[in-house]
């Protein structure tokens, strides 16, 4: 055998033990826990054919507990580049087969560099998560390759977008890089966040928990909203990776890619002609509206089951990808919470950074009232999502539904706010409060000395419905563009998107806001 043939046997031999991984019993321990290893996910996430590996013969440089004697090149993580949909991505998988997919210091830069060229080259970033945490054998070096992990995920947001897989556990600090990227999915039964494991806290605080109630994908998909989107399986999660892929810019340079639809652009919405309940207080699934609204009815629904009095997602409108906010009237009438407006302020900041066009529908009697509300600091959340409309400058489009009540009006992207086309139904009712509660605290007395109190107070009421329980008051002021008939709303939107698509908005140059955090 000549000396070319040798090294080129060699280097073979080297790339599939890099392929090999854990080895074959640990593969099949992987696949008997419903889950894909490291390269079946990579294969499948991109376009067949086009991953093109990075770094395959990375090693560890661990002398210390025996790492020396275990040495398996790759260090526990696929990563590369290849397309999704013909779109280049660059993404990384963790080998849980390898040392448990823990995070050791050449397996952290291996992340690095992935995400360095992401940033150089203007491309998204998906990492597919499963690791056993930090390798506790390389000490600091592991922690030290975390931080350099996050400082990239920050320096990289809003720049690409960065979405994050969870298909194992992610323990302790390496939550915190899938927190900081645009959206995290996770797999159902098989992804665990936490920072402290059931073990710790049964010992510091004594409470029993299992992992799936601590960190589950249900737990942080509805209790505590770190989580975007829940999936069945790993096949689910990454079809899931691609489709939110294929809605964004490739970057913030860029403009969401055009989607081919053959839903009339002045397709005539009659359902929404009689949608809206004639009793005031009466509920209705905003998101009919949505799809009635939508090319093709088609809505991407982002944390669907955490703060569910507001909905957002994503969709078409004349093949433009937009953001939808939206008040949910069948969850706490509508009102503005603390956690609805969390969940509604970062996907304002992501469509803005993205220059996805953001539309309202609004239907909100107001910020939620109580005691755990004020104390919760509503205040400073509700600010945040007020911030977040004002510092947006892509399209904004804002229909008003029915309520559009006091500082909620003002906050859901109103005109006075640079909402740009900001429209109402016929039956939309813009004031301060509603006409009982302002008839009461403006007629108190007059009520109190009347001779037939409920008499009196039903007229002042119908009086006050008629004169302001209306859109006309705010379209003489300009603060409304048009009073549109509904079954109109999707021909109006897409027209009035088609103008703005090429809107510029300077705002002074600064370092960057302070945010009520």
């Amino acid at each position: 055998m000549s000396s070319t043939e040798e090294r080129l046997k060699d280097l073979r031999n080297r790339k599939a033990r890099s392929e090999a991984g854990g080895g074959q019993a640990r593969v099949d321990s992987q696949h008997n826990r419903g889950k894909m290893t490291a390269r079946e996910r990579m294969e499948l996430l991109l376009d067949e054919g086009s991953f093109q590996e990075m770094d395959s013969l990375v090693e560890h440089r661990c002398k210390d507990f025996g790492m020396d004697k275990n040495i398996i090149p790759g260090d526990g993580v696929v990563t590369g580049h290849g397309t999704i949909n013909g779109r280049e991505v660059f993404a990384f998988a963790q080998d849980f087969t390898v040392y448990g997919g823990s995070l050791g210091e050449m397996h952290g830069l291996k992340i690095c560099k992935v995400l360095d060229m992401a940033l150089k080259t203007g491309r998204p970033v998906i990492g597919m998560n499963d690791s056993g945490g930090a390798r506790i054998q390389e000490g600091v070096a592991s922690l030290g390759s975390y931080a350099e992990i996050f400082f990239r995920n920050v320096r990289s947001s809003g720049v690409i977008p960065q979405i994050s897989v969870i298909m194992g556990p992610c323990a302790g600090g390496a939550v915190y890089s899938p927190a900081i990227t645009d959206f995290v999915i996770m797999v159902d039964q098989t992804a665990h966040m936490f920072i402290t494991g059931p073990e710790v806290i049964k010992t510091v605080t004594n409470e029993e928990v299992s992992f799936e109630d601590l960190g589950g994908a249900m737990t942080h998909g509805s209790k505590s909203g770190v989580s975007h989107f829940t999936a069945g399986n790993d096949e689910e999660a990454i079809h899931l990776a691609r489709e939110l892929t294929d809605l964004f810019p490739q970057n913030n340079m860029e403009k969401p890619p055009i989607r081919k639809t053959s839903d009339p652009k002045d397709r005539k919405c009659e359902k929404l002609d009689t949608i809206i309940p004639d009793e005031t207080n009466k509920p209705y699934d905003v998101i009919d509206v949505i799809n009635e609204i939508l090319d093709d009815g088609a809505f991407l629904e982002v944390q669907a089951d955490w703060a569910k009095n507001i909905v957002i997602g994503f969709g078409h409108l004349g093949g433009n990808t937009v953001g939808v906010v939206a008040n949910q009237p069948k969850f706490l009438a509508g009102c503005l919470d603390i956690d609805a407006s969390d969940k509604a302020a970062r996907f304002v900041r992501f469509c803005d950074s993205f220059n996805i066009p953001i539309l309202t529908l609004e239907d909100v009697p107001g910020f939620l009232p109580g005691t755990s509300q004020e104390w919760g600091g509503i205040i400073r959340h509700g600010a945040k999502l007020l911030y977040a409309y004002a510092e947006a400058t892509v399209p904004l489009l804002t229909v008003i539904l029915r309520k559009a009540y006091g500082g909620a009006y003002d906050v859901m992207s109103s005109k006075h706010i640079r909402g740009d086309y900001n429209v109402a139904w016929p039956n939309a009712e813009l004031a301060v409060m509603g006409a009982e509660g302002a008839v009461e605290i403006i007629h108190r007395r007059r009520i109190a000395n009347s001779r037939n109190a409920e008499e009196e107070r039903t007229r002042l009421t119908e009086d006050f419905n008629e004169k302001f329980a209306n859109p006309y008051k705010a379209a003489s002021l300009g603060y409304l563009d048009d009073v549109i008939e509904p079954s109109e709303t999707r021909s109006k939107l897409i027209r009035s998107l088609e103008m703005l698509m090429d809107k510029e908005e300077l705002r002074p140059a600064r370092k960057h806001g302070n945010i009520p955090l």
